[in-house]
Formats: structure tokens, sequence, C-alpha cells
């Protein structure tokens, strides 16, 4: 079996792209009940700022600590 594709790569070729063809119709017509949940991923902070109220630790620490985990987790 393997030696007609040897000997034939154009059928070889032709029957992949007519694979990926099938997958990208069976895909677009997939209802999407099929596809799993996917949850992004969560993260719990704790922060404290001494002598600062919770405004404060909002308005200054909580941009700091948002951005400095969300850029860690692109490298």
């Amino acid at each position: 079996m393997s030696k007609f594709f040897i000997d034939r790569p154009i059928v070889a070729m032709v029957i992949a792209i007519l694979m990926v063809i099938v997958g990208a119709v069976t895909i677009t017509s997939l209802p999407v009940a099929h596809f799993p949940n996917i949850v992004p991923p969560e993260i719990q902070l704790q922060a404290s700022y001494v002598g600062a109220d919770r405004a404060d630790t909002e308005q200054i620490r909580l941009p700091r600590l948002s951005n400095s985990k969300s850029t860690a987790w692109t490298t």
C-alpha cells in the first residue's frame, strides 16, 4: 500500500487536501453545544498597603499588581 503512494505522490497530496477540506467543512457545521467548556484561568490577589484606605489601594496598588501579573504570564 505504501508503495502505491510513493510511486504516485500526486494521489497522496490530493487525498491529504481532501481530508483538510472535509475537516474544515465538518468543523464549521459542528454545533456550539459540542465544543468543550473552556474557562479562562483566574488569579486571586491579596495586597495590604499600610496607612491607605480601600480607595487608595484600588487606585495605586491594584493597577500595578494586575499589570505585573498579566505581563508575567505572556512570556
